[in-house]
């Protein structure tokens, strides 16, 4: 999925991680150069709908404007969650 808002230069990242890490996802985030964040993100369809509730609230200096999902081809089965740089 790819955020677009104030999402870079605000430790969306590490928020971003730290939620997944405590919601047991996999996957990774990382800064596009474009100003918006990438995310995969992989887990259980309802706990995947929690993590995007919180990206959605924020860490208190974000803002999500738009969201664009799209589904994965194949499984990656990841073993933890990563900030990609």
């Amino acid at each position: 999925m790819t955020l677009i808002g104030r999402v870079q230069g605000v430790g969306f990242r590490h928020f971003t991680r730290q939620k997944a890490l405590e919601l047991n996802l996999g996957g990774w985030v990382r800064n596009k150069m474009d100003g918006s964040v990438e995310i995969e993100v992989e887990g259980h369809p309802e706990t995947i709908t929690t993590f995007v509730d919180y990206l959605k609230l924020g860490n208190g200096y974000s803002r999500i404007d738009r969201i664009f999902k799209s589904e994965l081809p194949e499984l990656q089965e990841y073993q933890s969650f990563y900030i990609k740089y």
